[in-house]
């Protein structure tokens, strides 16, 4: 165990803003009760909770249940005995994860890691959310530096594509991987990614993008009353 956590946090050497992103963590694992079930999120802030978590339940001898977005949080839970579950039966109590843009509304933009459908029912489903972040995330408003990531099934992206146009995109891409292999990115739940650009993000775009056939979620997070945004 003291090995293998020992290797976890040398990779915070490759982490970009690690002092703040440490004080959030410390904030947060603060936060965890025995036997509550915890929405694990993805990302390097959503790395460095889940070890200063796991430092927090080897010290307090706590039992919780964890349930991670994505397939490397889930490694991470393994690595630190972090026991998960994958379809909680119950509310969970609460769920933390970072994010790409945060806006002067709250409004956000997430899913650069292609988990948008597994971090957003975690959020729907948690009493509460804690967003983390630091001031790169911040903007005046939504779309200033990242599109808005659509995860669709694989045989809708071209019917998807015209309508988000319809919607008032300026533009469409389907995501590409970029490490050399060939095609698309795969979501965490093996879908496709449609980065979208809109001039203007409106209350309503999350909604309308979701009435799509053929869209499985998008990467808008508005006006969620159980979000609390931590920086």
């Amino acid at each position: 165990m003291k090995n293998k956590r020992h290797i976890k946090i040398d990779l915070f050497s490759d982490i970009d803003n690690i002092d703040k992103k440490k004080q959030i963590a410390k904030k947060i694992a603060e936060k965890v009760e025995n036997n509550q079930i915890i929405g694990f999120g993805s990302g390097s802030t959503s790395f460095v909770t889940a070890v200063e978590i796991a430092k927090k339940i080897e010290e307090n001898h706590l039992n919780i249940m964890a349930v991670p977005t994505s397939y490397e949080m889930r490694l991470t839970c393994d690595v630190f005995e972090i026991p998960i579950i994958e379809s909680p039966l119950r509310v969970l109590d609460w769920c933390f994860d970072g994010a790409d843009e945060v806006d002067k509304n709250g409004w956000i933009i997430k899913g650069r890691g292609g988990a948008m459908f597994k971090e957003k029912m975690n959020i729907v489903n948690s009493l509460k959310t804690y967003i983390l972040i630091d001031d790169t995330k911040k903007v005046e408003k939504l779309g200033q530096k990242f599109d808005v990531p659509v995860e669709c099934h694989p045989s809708s992206i071209e019917y998807v594509a015209r309508q988000l146009k319809e919607l008032g995109a300026i533009s469409t891409k389907l995501r590409i991987a970029e490490d050399g292999k060939d095609g698309p990115i795969i979501t965490e739940s093996g879908n496709f990614i449609i980065d979208t650009k809109f001039e203007k993000i409106e209350e309503m775009l999350e909604k309308n993008i979701k009435s799509i056939v053929g869209v499985i979620e998008s990467g808008l997070f508005i006006n969620y009353n159980n979000i609390e945004i931590v920086n």
